[in-house]
């Protein structure tokens, strides 16, 4: 196969200042790409800010000859950093959205802060930079833009209400963006990483850290930046060498009529037939899921 390149091509990653954001910068640059590398430097938990960071990673791209520019915007002032790329470089051909901090703490003693600056970092701040991101993509009919989930987000984790929420928030928000980016070109997919970093140092013992290296990740990555990306609103889990896709599927189900209110009796005697996942499918857009209710009901 041809070497997949990215010549030409203008790139912002969020929170790229260390572990999966900067693999991932790194990569991209190695393959012609110029980036904006954009962290806000401060600590896991959000608070504090500095440019070193930001600056770090650049001068790693520079040295091994390719071009980047730091950005030390929040990820809130998503118009600021795509600003940095259109002024700098011209234009922003992809976006990963990848900058995070944790705040865990178990739902009973989690203050309104814990809860409002994680979901204000992770999903907020995706959304606010794609925003700005997603008019120049749409102008020019091309764009990839990556969102980061996680196993949190997708089936739970205990002391991570707040995290869970936002990365699941994500997926809706990359669920819909698929869809209104179809006509453009512009591919929108997910990534649900397991990998080593200063945030998930806090709760992986250091030999988990040190094995899962941000750079099993950021291969999956590159590729779903690519031209050669098809795929739109996939959900990937990748870490540690593996590769898989994640989907909703819903089961079969049972249709117990339209004539007349179930009662609660009928779900009792049904129940096993309701949780039932032998004959799921997968829908891919809502209208697939509420067609099979109405075909049901005869409505259509």
């Amino acid at each position: 196969m041809a070497e997949i390149r990215f010549d030409g091509k203008v790139a912002i990653v969020t929170g790229a200042g260390g572990g999966l954001g900067r693999s991932h910068a790194l990569l991209l640059a190695s393959r012609g790409a110029k980036v904006v590398v954009n962290d806000l430097g401060g600590a896991a938990d959000g608070t504090g800010a500095g440019k070193t960071m930001a600056e770090q990673v650049c001068k790693e791209i520079k040295d091994a000859g390719g071009e980047a520019v730091p950005d030390y915007n929040s990820v809130l002032d998503g118009d600021k950093i795509v600003k940095t790329a259109v002024d700098s470089f011209g234009t922003v051909d992809i976006l990963i959205n990848n900058a995070g901090i944790l705040r865990d703490i178990s739902f009973m003693k989690q203050t309104d802060q814990d809860w409002k600056l994680v979901l204000d970092v992770h999903l907020n701040g995706s959304r606010n930079v794609t925003k700005a991101a997603f008019p120049v993509m749409r102008e020019k009919g091309y764009g990839r833009i990556i969102m980061t989930t996680s196993g949190a987000g997708l089936y739970g984790n205990f002391g991570q209400t707040n995290y869970s929420a936002a990365k699941l928030g994500i997926v809706g928000l990359a669920n819909t963006l698929k869809a209104e980016g179809a006509k453009y070109n512009v591919k929108v997919n997910t990534i649900a990483p397991i990998a080593g970093s200063r945030l998930t140092a806090q709760v992986m013992p250091q030999n988990l850290v040190d094995a899962l290296k941000p750079e099993y990740v950021s291969p999956l990555v590159a590729y779903l930046c690519s031209e050669q990306c098809e795929d739109t609103g996939m959900i990937f889990s990748v870490g540690g060498g593996y590769f898989s896709r994640v989907a909703y599927v819903e089961g079969e189900g049972v249709f117990l009529g339209a004539e007349k209110v179930s009662t609660i009796e009928d779900i009792q005697a049904n129940i096993d037939k309701i949780k039932d996942l032998s004959k799921a499918a997968e829908f891919t857009q809502v209208m697939e899921q509420s067609g099979k209710i109405l075909k049901l009901m005869k409505i259509m």
